[in-house]
Order: structure tokens, then sequence, then C-alpha cells
């Protein structure tokens, strides 16, 4: 339940057919995860995907603040020479109010920039790909695998809500 289209796999080669293919989930994936919730109740919201799991709301939110950081460290990465970014804690985020309590909608926050990360990494050309920056716990970070890790990731999460849709029958 927790890994519904498995775990991310590092160890991807970044040709241009594949960099192509998650600059476009990368797009698409604020709509999909936005029509995915679109017509669940404040209750469902309200449900866990898993057991011991975040609720959908907290699912949604989650999405939308790793992608607006996601969006800030694509662009350091293209702007400064291997910069060291900041993590932040996803829990301590997700048990926050506003993933709680706050409207899905939120999620739309995404598509700006997730629009200007494709547009900003495919017009710096292959080394724009290879551009870095330095995760405090994972370490150095290329481009290219962070495209690869927020396609995954997006993905992850609309199948994490579309599994738990099929659960319940809703």
């Amino acid at each position: 339940m927790q890994y519904p289209i498995g775990r991310f796999p590092w160890n991807v080669e970044a040709d241009p057919d594949s960099r192509q293919a998650w600059l476009k989930a990368i797009e698409d994936t604020p709509a999909e995860l936005q029509k995915v919730v679109s017509d669940l109740t404040e209750q469902q919201l309200d449900t866990p995907y898993r057991p011991d799991g975040w609720t959908v709301r907290q699912v949604v939110h989650h999405y939308a603040d790793d992608h607006l950081n996601s969006y800030v460290r694509f662009k350091w990465a293209l702007t400064e020479d291997s910069p060291t970014i900041k993590g932040y804690d996803q829990t301590a985020w997700g048990d926050l109010t506003d993933t709680r309590q706050g409207d899905t909608t939120f999620v739309s926050s995404s598509y700006g920039p997730a629009r200007t990360m494709a547009t900003c990494v495919a017009r710096s050309g292959k080394g724009g790909w290879r551009r870095s920056f330095v995760h405090p716990t994972s370490g150095p970070v290329t481009l290219a695998q962070l495209a690869r890790l927020y396609a995954w990731h997006g993905r992850h999460h609309v199948a994490q809500v579309r599994a738990l849709r099929r659960r319940k029958g809703w």
C-alpha cells in the first residue's frame, strides 16, 4: 500500500526520451492528482490511504509542499554551482494544521512550478541535466535524478489515492 508503483529506482539512465517523459509527468501530475481527489467528500479526504499513513488531504498537501521545494532546488542547481540545499521535515510539515484541514485545491499551486521546472531544464541543454545540488543527507543529486524522482513522486501519490478509492469502492 505504501509503494503502489514500487520504490524509487535511483540508477536509471537519463536518455533524451526518458527525460522528456519525466518532464511531461512532472507537468501533468498536478492535474491528475486534482482530478483523483476532486469528487471526494470531506470524510473521504480525511481517510488515511493506508493504516498509519497520511490522509488523502495530507498526501495532496505533501505533494504540493514537496513540489514547491523541488522547484527551488531546480532553480538553485541551475543558477549556482552544486549548492547545498536545506532539507525539511516532511512528517512535521504533514502534521501542520493546513495539511489536516486545508483545501485540496492547494495542489493547483504546483502547476506553475511544474511548467517552470520543465521549461528551465529543457532549455538549458544537455549540461543542465548534469547540474546538481547537494542534499544534506542524500549527497549530490543531478537535475536528471531530481526530474526522475519528481516524475515518480507524483505518480506514486496519485496511485496511493487511486488504490484507496478502489479498496473503498469510491
